[in-house]
């Protein structure tokens, strides 16, 4: 430690979640120094869902928050330091690498990007209210949820149709809601969601209200060419227009996607020297808490050959 104002770290995580997590867990173990600056959603997405049914080792579940705070212990317990802060620049360009938070420098010989993505919202106050409670961003996580129920997928993207498609396993109806009078997937997937007997259409139609009491019930749509009301009888609500990146923080010093999540050029790798990346940052595919955190698995793995060959 050189002043109060500066510190000193082997490996900085920038970001927690599975992906941070589990790359501090590794980083930790195999002895190095290691810092998690967690961000202001400690933990990330899965804090605010509820059960999670599809992570290994918990044969009935477990919720969300309380999967992520035994990440978190268990991080602890291996002696990495966790604070509960947002990043405010990043210097990826000089070495040693730097992490600024406020006035307070931080630098590493290496870090670990797994800032996670975020689901886009239609932006409704009802959307938030029925979080976890009706609403949700992914239907491999939460499908298994609402067997023979009726439910609505907002979108007209490749995604929209893959969750709709998905939905079907389960739901007794699945309606694609969509505002524009064509779809934006392609041909193929439309194809194959428009086979399917279980899926229907609603074109030119605006959510503009998700209703119900301690759960979803219905939603408003309104016809974008006619401006005319309908309700829509639905328990469960899955919003699939696309995810952004949290990567605003790195921008003209990483290469980034045209989507804006970060190219790995081998492995965990990105083209910045002693900079690796882990989760749904760079993985717009799979987006399951167990991929993230397999992938800050990989990163740490990365990192230790890296500093090894220093």
């Amino acid at each position: 430690m050189n002043d109060k104002n500066s510190r000193e770290y082997d490996i900085i995580i920038i970001g927690s979640g599975p992906a941070g997590y589990t790359a501090g867990i590794y980083a930790s173990r195999a002895g190095y120094n290691t810092l998690i600056i967690s961000g202001v959603l400690q933990g990330g997405q899965l804090m605010n869902t509820t059960n999670v049914e599809n992570y290994p080792g918990f044969s009935s579940g477990i919720l969300g928050p309380d999967l992520m705070l035994n990440m978190l212990q268990q991080c602890k317990n291996m002696g990495t330091e966790v604070i509960n802060e947002e990043v405010s620049n990043v210097d990826l360009k000089h070495t040693p690498l730097t992490v600024h938070i406020n006035n307070v420098k931080y630098s590493a010989k290496s870090i670990i990007i797994c800032t996670g993505a975020t689901p886009k919202k239609l932006g409704l106050p009802s959307e938030d209210f029925f979080s976890a409670k009706g609403v949700s961003y992914c239907a491999t996580c939460d499908g298994a949820f609402f067997k023979n129920l009726e439910l609505a997928v907002i979108g007209g993207g490749d995604s929209a149709m893959e969750e709709a498609i998905f939905l079907t396993k389960f739901a007794s109806r699945v309606h694609v809601i969509h505002r524009r009078n064509e779809f934006r997937a392609s041909k193929i997937m439309q194809k194959r969601a428009m086979l399917n007997t279980k899926i229907e259409f609603h074109l030119n139609q605006n959510i503009v209200e998700i209703i119900g009491d301690n759960k979803v019930r219905k939603i408003l749509l309104k016809n974008t060419q006619t401006h005319e009301n309908q309700f829509l009888d639905v328990e469960g609500v899955f919003i699939a227009i696309g995810h952004e990146p949290n990567t605003q923080l790195f921008k003209n010093q990483i290469d980034l996607d045209a989507n804006g999540y970060i190219i790995l050029k081998n492995k965990t790798e990105t083209n910045i020297r002693g900079v690796f990346a882990a989760g749904d940052v760079h993985d717009h595919t799979y987006r399951q808490a167990i991929t993230a955190a397999g992938f800050g698995c990989m990163a740490a793995i990365d990192v230790d050959k890296f500093l090894t060959k220093l």
